[in-house]
């Protein structure tokens, strides 16, 4: 699978030679990757690790760009040139602008298809962009889609010139940010707090694949340790009969497992020996999905897996806690809230969208909650390679009321009522996320709401995400008003870590704490702006803040004898005036060593804390 990666990035070679007139907007501070951020090179690697075909082509890089009113049937000309992927309000897009729900935003580009895609179908892939939006292929409509956190592609090849000739790409988007019902995350008008800049438009990698008329579509992978199995169904276009659908399992350059089904039908491969996969050990299985027809290669797919399993088991004293792989492994990490200060949504460089993951493992966390978005899906292969569990949220929408940050117990409010649109597009984009995020073993819970924004019908929303992916854990609402529901209750406090009451609750569902800490340290030079910064408590000195750090810390051990099965600290990184990060927000700056971090956190692991029942 490496090696097959490797030989991908040199296809991204084949993004053509670009205009050099553009430059980062400036004003903010930046991180250390930015600078290498070209029209030329501009998250260069493949898009999607997970089903992997090596004839495509990247087309990130400059296109033109326009803002217009939403009554505009077209622009009259475009006004520059924008660096996709990234938003239109980031530094790194060379514009810098706000759009608004009173206008559009129209994209502009052309490309020569390669040889190597010609007399093959086309497809045309965008990794998302926020949030409706229409897309044309030399002036025909090739497809729309709404929802700003999940990728999709249209098949184009009927829409394409001769050969040789430009073909022209249009997308058109509208945006409300927070004046409409749709899910939008921590994006706001008018930034402050704990809410942030909007971000319109394309910010993932636009890409063409070239396949065959009969082809793999997707593949759902689903392993179980107990009986020792990975199962994969696949769906097919186009087959014919008498195709057949070859799936085999490897360990590096030894083949484990192999069967032979038919198109749509379902394979269970039995993994004898497992090697189970766990943040010590995060062992991948590489994958190969293979489409054969009398005896020749029709279509090929690269994929990989893991074997591993999460679920709640009770302990010696009847106490629910989370599991992986039938033992008890305290679950500890940041909330992870995935900004950047020049790209905002968009890390610069796939090495920075590494890099969180990285320094998160170095200080001796084992899980990450990605917080109210969702992420490209390179960063959940970095999770997958290095051994970090992941808790996803939906980003959250339609909030009502704006919350606001403040000490004590946070988010216990009550469900609200949401419009029907409000509804459907949460239930379509969630629905959207879980397909496109099931295959990736780091993810072990699912979170549909954050303390009670936009929480709606929490029971029948949380019962729905349980009967769609069966292997996983769900926490219901993070911090959000207690209905009971879901496998795990979940309790914010700030600053210091507390926990819901185990006689009330051990008994029912696994008990976390699933926000605490926020202790804020401002960095003179690394900071968004120099006024009005905070945290939930500050400090002058890295040293103080370690201590008070290391204290809590001391507390939760505690906890975790007497019921707690994971905890979340608040933050990762500064974001914008937030100051309560490990890390600086342009990650210029970790406040405190890595190592003295890794040093108090071994001790939340030892596996003498709780005795589970077997």
């Amino acid at each position: 699978m490496k090696k097959f990666l490797a030989v991908l990035l040199l296809a991204a070679s084949s993004l053509q030679a670009q205009d050099t007139s553009w430059q980062a907007v400036p004003g903010k501070i930046t991180s250390p990757w930015s600078e290498q951020v070209t029209p030329d090179s501009v998250l260069s690697e493949y898009p999607r690790p997970q089903f992997v075909r090596d004839n495509w082509m990247n087309l990130n890089g400059l296109w033109n760009y326009a803002i217009t009113s939403r009554k505009a049937h077209e622009p009259g000309e475009y006004q520059g040139k924008i660096l996709v992927p990234f938003a239109i309000e980031s530094a790194l897009s060379g514009v810098g602008k706000t759009v608004g729900k009173n206008n559009l935003l129209w994209y502009q580009h052309t490309f020569t298809l390669p040889s190597s895609m010609k007399g093959k179908k086309v497809l045309l892939h965008f990794g998302a962009v926020d949030w409706q939006a229409e897309v044309y292929v030399n002036g025909k409509l090739a497809g729309s889609h709404k929802g700003g956190f999940d990728p999709f592609s249209f098949d184009i090849t009927t829409l394409l010139g001769k050969k040789n000739k430009a073909q022209e790409i249009v997308v058109r988007v509208w945006d409300p940010t927070d004046e409409g019902p749709q899910p939008r995350g921590k994006q706001v008008r008018k930034p402050e707090g704990i809410w942030y800049t909007p971000v319109t438009g394309i910010w993932q990698t636009v890409w063409l694949e070239a396949v065959p008329p009969t082809y793999i579509v997707d593949a759902r992978q689903t392993p179980d340790i107990d009986n020792r199995t990975i199962t994969v169904a696949t769906t097919v276009q186009g087959p014919m009969a008498d195709d057949k659908i070859k799936i085999s399992a490897w360990d590096g350059e030894n083949m484990v497992s192999e069967e032979v089904v038919e198109p749509g039908a379902t394979a269970v491969l039995k993994i004898n020996e497992p090697k189970l996969w766990s943040p010590e050990s995060p062992f991948l299985y590489d994958l190969k999905m293979t489409l054969v027809r009398k005896n020749k290669v029709v279509d090929e797919v690269q994929s990989y897996f893991a074997m591993r399993k999460t679920s709640i088991g009770r302990d010696d004293k009847g106490v629910l806690r989370m599991l992986l792989n039938n033992k008890f492994v305290f679950q500890y990490g940041p909330l992870d809230q995935g900004w950047w200060p020049d790209g905002l949504y968009t890390a610069p460089t796939d090495e920075a969208l590494k890099f969180d993951v990285e320094k998160t493992k170095e200080m001796g966390f084992n899980m990450i909650r990605k917080h109210i978005k969702v992420e490209p899906a390179r960063w959940y292969y970095h999770c997958d390679r290095l051994g970090m569990l992941v808790w996803q949220d939906m980003p959250s929408g339609d909030l009502g009321n704006r919350w606001e940050p403040r000490p004590g117990i946070v988010g216990r409010g009550t469900e609200q009522q949401r419009s029907k649109e409000s509804e459907r597009s949460y239930r379509e984009e969630w629905n959207a996320i879980i397909d496109a995020l099931y295959n990736y073993p780091c993810i072990v819970v699912w979170v549909p709401f954050n303390e009670a924004w936009g929480q709606f019908k929490t029971a029948e929303i949380t019962e729905w995400t349980m009967q769609k992916d069966t292997t996983r854990l769900v926490n219901s609402a993070s911090g959000g008003n207690f209905v009971q529901t879901g496998h795990i209750i979940d309790l914010h406090n700030y600053p210091d870590p507390v926990m819901p009451d185990p006689a009330i609750y051990g008994s029912k569902q696994a008990i976390v704490l699933g926000e605490f800490g926020g202790l804020g340290l401002p960095v003179d030079g690394h900071v968004w702006q120099q006024k009005d910064n905070w945290g939930y408590q500050s400090f002058k000195t890295p040293e103080e803040l370690f201590k008070r750090y290391e204290g809590m810390i001391e507390k939760m051990e505690a906890l975790i004898r007497i019921g707690l099965s994971a905890a979340v600290y608040t933050q990762t990184t500064d974001v914008e005036v937030e100051t309560n990060g490990l890390m600086t927000y342009d990650r210029k700056v970790i406040k405190n060593p890595v190592e003295k971090f890794e040093a108090v956190h071994r001790k939340l692991y030892a596996p003498s804390l709780v005795n589970i029942v077997p």
